[in-house]
């Protein structure tokens, strides 16, 4: 979605993102020889990126399971999975090459300029990553790039060193999903534990398990099962996606700062006012105890604290994984003063986490929608 606002644009950008890319024909340990290779022109051509996390980690024992660091390249990765020459042609590219956790603005936006330009080569993308925030970075890419091409999410939840590491699996099976040609017209999708789902609305729900990512309303998209791709409905993307056409070469600094909040019995209201000045804040999120529900006092608070910034939206998400926040939860008129007051910068999430919310407001913010654009993009995503 092109939102015609001015961009800020960086004349020179000084940061590392060119990277050495390595194609793969086949393995010389593979058992295919050159006579029974199939046709490679026929074959789909996918580039794997590389960003690190828990699939690229090692430990010091089998049984370690916390505590590893990344330590492993996509080369590495690449070379213990079966061979695909029978399925795709492999190109391969080390990004970055951290855990999740330190992915920020800057680290983000390399990923994303790399995806938008790989894209256009390539019959599909997989893009190895940790799991702690793999689902803002399918949320942001699934917002910013326009493609009926499969770009498919991986990763681990055991380090490679550990008796079952689940990474080669996980990893063998996305790119395989990413060279599926039923794979094409379904937007942004997370593969793991033999799961594919929907990269708008999956999310991490278990900090230890194996079966985590889980979109508990919407549901899984398909599964692979015996090297075969199984999709349970025909090609179709999440209700209300709002594509945002960002410009090359984003500055980090210009990325609007959206904090979240979390609710909770008891809650200081002095956070909201600490909050929005002290970190500049253009926006808020609240992970709010119910279906949108903050105490009176709170939604008070923030009403005056507002009053004279209309231009100033404020998320009302969920702090629990499932379920949704309707617009009739807003708080559509508090006492200010002992008056009724509307209350304009209220705006629901709908199905949305508190997490995914920032980044489309983030979005939103940057392209310069107004508060009532903004309601506009998220009614969209619930059909309110």
């Amino acid at each position: 979605m092109d939102s015609g606002a001015v961009y800020d644009i960086v004349a020179e950008d000084t940061r590392d993102i060119s990277h050495q890319s390595f194609a793969v024909k086949y393995r010389s340990n593979s058992n295919i020889s050159d006579k029974e290779l199939p046709d490679l022109n026929n074959l789909p051509t996918i580039k794997v990126l590389g960003t690190g996390g828990t699939i690229a980690s090692k430990g010091t024992s089998g049984h370690q399971t916390a505590g590893y660091k990344v330590d492993l390249t996509i080369e590495n990765l690449l070379d213990g999975i079966p061979d695909l020459s029978r399925t795709c042609n492999l190109n391969y590219e080390q990004v970055l090459n951290l855990d999740s956790k330190e992915i920020g603005t800057s680290e983000l936006l390399i990923l994303y300029e790399k995806v938008k330009e790989d894209i256009k080569k390539y019959n599909g993308i997989v893009i190895t990553h940790g799991t702690d925030t793999m689902e803002e970075t399918a949320f942001f890419l699934q917002s910013t790039i326009e493609t009926d091409k499969p770009i498919v999410l991986c990763g681990s939840m055991r380090p490679s060193t550990a008796i079952s590491s689940d990474g080669p699996m996980n990893l063998y099976q996305a790119i395989v999903i990413a060279a599926h040609r039923e794979s094409r017209g379904r937007g942004v999708l997370v593969a793991l534990n033999d799961r594919i789902g929907t990269g708008f609305y999956i999310t991490k729900s278990n900090a230890n398990s194996l079966d985590t990512f889980k979109s508990i309303g919407q549901g899984y998209i398909g599964n692979f099962v015996n090297n075969e791709v199984h999709y349970y409905f025909p090609p179709a993307k999440p209700l209300g996606i709002v594509y945002f056409n960002l410009p090359p070469k984003i500055n980090p600094s210009s990325w609007p700062e959206i904090p979240i909040l979390y609710a909770h019995q008891g809650f200081n209201n002095k956070l909201i006012e600490l909050t929005i000045h002290g970190l500049e804040a253009k926006g808020l999120v609240l992970a709010t105890m119910g279906a949108g529900s903050m105490a009176e006092k709170t939604n008070e608070f923030i009403a005056k604290f507002l009053k004279d910034h209309e231009d100033f939206p404020v998320i009302y998400s969920k702090r629990s994984m499932d379920g949704m926040v309707p617009n009739g939860s807003l708080p559509s008129s508090v006492n200010v003063n002992n008056e009724p007051v509307s209350f304009g910068n209220a705006i629901a999430s709908g199905y949305l986490n508190p997490q995914k919310c920032r980044i489309l407001l983030q979005l939103c913010i940057y392209s310069g929608f107004s508060v009532s654009q903004i309601k506009k993009i998220f009614r969209g995503l619930y059909g309110g």
